[in-house]
């Protein structure tokens, strides 16, 4: 299978995809997770969808968006709380510390939802959309993307990402400390005696005054995220929806009909809440797709082409990717002679995380610097600040992937 011709016309298929990261934007509005911007543009997708594949299932699911952002009010709250409970009772400071740790470990370094239904819930959308060989299938290759778009981060668009990953590193040390002070204070004055009041003038009294220096930063975080605005979400990740979407309609219009390997594209919602869709995506159909070699491409924000690649570990650099799907689009790339790196998600995840967690063979693929720029979950992330350049090398190599998953399914009947 010889799919050059379509790789041919990389520009073509960049142009079509920034005109209909506009038409996304100007036409169906806000696209928080579980809002009805997000759903109108998941319909809107599923009928192009329609067009160039034979199967497209919409399936509903229930998410809590604020959940995952709000454990910053709950966990913040503790630990002031245990500050000042430090002073009459340090065991209960002790237990309010450790539960503000565990919120943020477990709900925003792991994304567990540990505090889920505490919040409104709301529904999001999954797609999935096939186009099947004319043979037997032998591959499957999914191209996965997000609809939904973030809340502003205005440290980012204010300070800038360096400042933003400052004042995280300030909070983390500041929590440290605070940990660390109570139980000193446990320690050194006895477990019966930390259920009590602790003596004026102590030595311990004058390291908890020591914990006061974070406040101001443990009060930023209360302003980390701005829940009242939604960023257009151009880049992150209108552009992984449209990688598929242009993939799709370029082997419709081309008249390319696979011979064994199937290909698709996932649409999954509300990644911005901590990869919910993918989550319920792989939930819904664990054991499935299991018949043949099966990959997910997950793109997220392809923005700038230098940093074009795979990452080899996701989710807060936590979970491995598919070494064999990292390995189909690396490939692919040095074939064609287009930029991959191999790199890490340092903070935070993309969906492909979650694919991995559930069971399919997943690899996050993004076109952006971890050193977060400005257009990263602020204003910026708008239609006019795309990057043809970096869409045009990212679809060429998926489909130079396509076409050798293709060959492979061919050399294997041999």
């Amino acid at each position: 299978m010889d799919l050059s011709k379509i790789i041919d016309k990389k520009a073509e298929a960049a142009a079509y995809m920034q005109e209909e990261i506009t038409n996304v934007i100007k036409t169906f509005g806000k696209r928080d997770p579980g809002s009805e911007g997000e759903k109108q543009a998941v319909e809107y997708m599923a009928k192009q969808l329609e067009e160039y594949t034979d199967e497209v299932v919409v399936e509903p699911f229930d998410v809590y968006p604020a959940s995952f952002m709000s454990w910053i009010y709950i966990s913040v709250t503790f630990v002031f709380l245990a500050m000042a409970s430090y002073f009459f009772m340090p065991i209960l400071s002790l237990v309010l510390v450790a539960a503000a740790m565990v919120l943020m470990f477990g709900q925003f370094i792991m994304y567990r939802r540990l505090v889920d239904k505490l919040f409104e819930k709301k529904t999001s959308y999954n797609l999935t959309s096939i186009k099947k060989p004319k043979g037997e299938v032998k591959r499957r290759l999914f191209y996965n993307g997000h609809p939904d778009a973030a809340y502003e981060w205005p440290m980012v668009y204010h300070l800038g990402g360096r400042a933003m990953l400052l004042i995280l590193l300030t909070v983390f040390m500041g929590i440290v400390y605070v940990f660390g002070v109570i139980i000193a204070g446990i320690v050194l004055r006895g477990v019966n005696q930390a259920a009590t009041v602790i003596g004026a003038g102590d030595i311990i009294n004058k390291l908890g005054y020591g914990m006061f220096a974070f406040v101001p930063s443990f009060v930023s975080m209360f302003f980390f995220w701005n829940e009242r605005r939604v960023v257009d979400g151009a880049n992150d990740n209108l552009t992984a929806c449209y990688m598929g979407i242009s993939i799709m309609k370029a082997l419709k219009e081309n008249g390319i009909e696979l011979e064994n390997t199937e290909v698709g594209v996932l649409i999954t919602g509300s990644e911005e809440a901590g990869l919910r869709g993918a989550k319920a995506w792989s939930e819904a159909h664990k054991g499935e797709y299991e018949d043949v070699p099966t990959y997910i491409f997950a793109f997220d924000t392809i923005r700038e082409k230098q940093y074009l690649g795979v990452n080899v570990k996701d989710l807060n650099g936590t979970v491995k990717a598919d070494p064999t799907a990292a390995a189909l689009f690396r490939n692919a790339a040095k074939k064609i002679d287009l930029i991959c790196n191999d790199t890490t998600v340092p903070l935070g995840a993309t969906d492909s995380a979650a694919f991995n967690q559930g069971g399919f063979k997943s690899v996050g693929i993004t076109g952006m610097s971890h050193d977060i720029q400005k257009y990263y979950h602020t204003r910026e992330d708008s239609y006019d600040n795309t990057d043809l350049e970096a869409l045009a090398d990212c679809f060429a190599i998926s489909v130079q992937a396509l076409e050798d998953l293709e060959n492979e399914a061919a050399a294997e009947k041999k």
